[in-house]
């Protein structure tokens, strides 16, 4: 009987992977991530400045080719020959889940045109760290960053505007001032949620109603991730029990149930339901 040795068994399949690093906190890496990171012959890197910080904490020493937006056509044939050769190479980006706005659909797709085995590493991702923040309900529709050119963006954001789904872009600091008024035209009466900095020490998580969005007075640091709400979602002000409701509910209540009153007195105004129940619910306790 033959016995594999555990190097063997945590030997690494050839091919590319691609591998989420933290979009803030170093600590939000993954054990496996930072496992074949240190077992890959070659790192791509978008910003190797950036990367070196992560790697620096977790003792990775892979060799490391800076591949970016400028320079992955000219990298290309170089990369794939060292895949067909056999060579181990994680594609990270910055920040978060590589080729999510950032470089990598180049690379990937002549993999796939190669036959060249491709690994996901799952793990941090402003998207849907920022979805999961918001709280707002229902599917949701990532676009990225905003084009530079004006006549593109009016375009695609009357496009959006119509989408059912909530919308997750991406912004820089420098842009988010000339957004807003964007924004403000084609999303009206629809929630915004802000988020700066997630994960790091000066986190900061925005929540607005699209038109009472201001121009920032001074300029932020860090990414920015925005998430708008779904069109369907208006945003609703709801009101306060008034002493009209309150004498209404006081002659149904011997003659109706709590069910039939809060169904009743919501569907002529937008005071929250639970506010209705338990005034129900004290009238019959008093009773």
């Amino acid at each position: 009987m033959i016995l594999k040795s555990k190097s063997h068994e945590k030997e690494l399949k050839k091919g590319l992977y691609l591998v989420s690093t933290p979009i803030g906190n170093l600590q939000d890496i993954t054990f496996r991530a930072v496992e074949i990171l240190k077992k890959s012959d070659y790192i791509l890197c978008e910003d190797t400045r950036i990367s070196q910080i992560l790697f620096k904490k977790y003792g990775i020493q892979s060799r490391l080719i800076s591949n970016h937006k400028f320079n992955e056509k000219k990298n290309l044939f170089k990369i794939i020959n060292l895949l067909k050769s056999g060579s181990i190479i994680s594609l990270i980006s910055d920040a978060g889940t590589p080729n999510i706005s950032d470089p990598g659909t180049i690379l990937i797709n002549e993999c796939i045109n190669c036959d060249i085995k491709i690994i996901p590493v799952p793990g941090p991702s402003a998207v849907t760290t920022a979805m999961a923040m918001s709280g707002f309900e229902g599917k949701f529709f990532f676009y990225g960053f905003f084009p530079d050119k004006i006549k593109t963006l009016k375009e695609d954001l009357s496009v959006l505007s119509q989408l059912n789904f909530s919308i997750v872009f991406f912004v820089s600091p420098k842009k988010i001032n000339r957004m807003i008024p964007h924004l403000k035209k084609n999303f009206s009466g629809r929630k915004i949620l802000i988020c700066r900095e997630m994960s790091k020490l000066y986190e900061e998580f925005i929540r607005k109603d699209i038109d009472e969005l201001e121009i920032f007075k001074k300029e932020l640091k860090g990414e920015l991730t925005l998430v708008v709400s779904a069109k369907n979602e208006k945003i609703k002000k709801l009101q306060k029990l008034n002493e009209s409701d309150r004498r209404i509910i006081n002659k149904m209540i011997s003659k109706f149930s709590i069910k039939e009153i809060v169904n009743l007195i919501s569907s002529n105004n937008k005071v929250p339901k639970k506010e209705i129940y338990n005034y129900c619910l004290n009238l019959k306790n008093e009773n």
